[in-house]
């Protein structure tokens, strides 16, 4: 580990909203961020006299190549990833170095495993691995346990309020244009688009937050990265209506500690679905996009040291052990214990 926290970790989209958290969450564990992306004067503005900084574009394999040159790893949080998450996986492995990224564009992350399952095998390519995609397949690996199939797994996400970045955003625009303004949904195995109207339900999250409205089918990156490892043909994802309402209202989010974190909090909770039993898993925490820098180093820490279950493209559940990943993440989120429900 000691020999790790001299290494550079490059972080593409570095002064982004969530690059910044994933900046100084390398910082605070020791190691030396590697300021990239395509605007130069941020960069600079960002880095100051301490860090270095390398302006690098996702339509420039030269550029990326130069600003990769002597990394030990790169994280990349620039969307729309359906652009850049293919540019920058290329140079990762033109560079013989590991890759992750916080993408939650379902559409985007189905592209990563389907054409770079081969390519980077022996290599380590890490996809959602955010808030989205990644900490509900981390919760829902936990809550099988040693079991690697399930009928059905459902995933509820209990946001008190969303306050969107100029990210999701733009990422959202862009998967609507590739989904032709459709919806998608999980089920029967496969990624189904549909145009039927999402349905209202309640959902009864743990104290504190208890029942709450939610929409289903409000399908999120689980919906690839739990699939690829498990088999799992029913998978469906939850928001509560007040995250709904405020996505569409697209604030964006305000900063109220030292951290840089918004008010916001989540509870993330996981059932799964074997036969006539069911097994329950939640996590909560404050600020879904801070909460991401944990994820992401969490897992390049992990990969560097050699604490992975597999190669090539893995999720989160797959390269990593889930409930001691989801451990070290005790000084940002707070994990109930599995427990078998009623």
């Amino acid at each position: 580990m000691e020999h790790f926290r001299g290494q550079q970790v490059a972080v593409f989209g570095a002064y982004g909203h969530t690059g910044r958290f994933v900046v100084a969450e390398l910082r605070e564990r020791g190691h030396v961020p590697l300021l990239l992306g395509r605007d130069g004067d941020k960069l600079r503005t960002m880095a100051g006299p301490e860090l270095e900084a390398r302006q690098a574009s996702s339509d420039d394999p030269a550029s990326l190549d130069r600003a990769l040159d002597g990394a030990a790893a790169v994280i990349n949080c620039a969307g729309p990833f359906a652009t850049t998450g293919a540019p920058l996986i290329e140079a990762a492995l033109r560079a013989g170095i590991p890759y992750v990224d916080v993408a939650a564009e379902i559409e985007a992350n189905v592209d990563t495993f389907t054409h770079f399952a081969e390519r980077a095998a022996g290599g380590m390519v890490v996809p959602a691995m955010a808030f989205f995609g990644g900490l509900g397949d981390l919760l829902v690996t936990t809550a099988m346990a040693d079991r690697t199939a399930a009928d059905e797994v459902h995933i509820a996400y209990g946001l008190d309020s969303w306050h969107p970045t100029a990210g999701t955003l733009a990422a959202g625009v862009v998967s609507g244009q590739r989904r032709g303004g459709r919806r998608v949904r999980y089920t029967g195995g496969r990624l189904q688009y549909h145009d039927d109207a999402l349905p209202r339900s309640e959902w009864r999250f743990p104290a504190p937050l208890g029942p709450q409205n939610v929409l289903g089918e409000f399908t999120m990156a689980d919906v690839v990265t739990v699939p690829s490892h498990l088999a799992v043909p029913e998978v469906r994802t939850y928001m509560t209506v007040q995250g709904a309402a405020d996505l569409s209202a697209g604030s964006a989010p305000v900063a109220v500690d030292e951290r840089g974190r918004s008010a916001q909090t989540f509870v993330v909770d996981v059932l799964v679905r074997t036969g006539g039993a069911e097994r329950r898993v939640s996590a909560r925490g404050q600020d879904i996009y801070a909460v991401s820098a944990p994820l992401a180093v969490e897992a390049v820490e992990r990969v560097l040291t050699g604490r992975t279950r597999t190669t090539g493209v893995a999720s989160a559940g797959a390269m990593f052990d889930a409930p001691d990943f989801l451990r070290a993440l005790s000084p940002h989120l707070s994990v109930d214990v599995p427990v078998r429900s009623r």
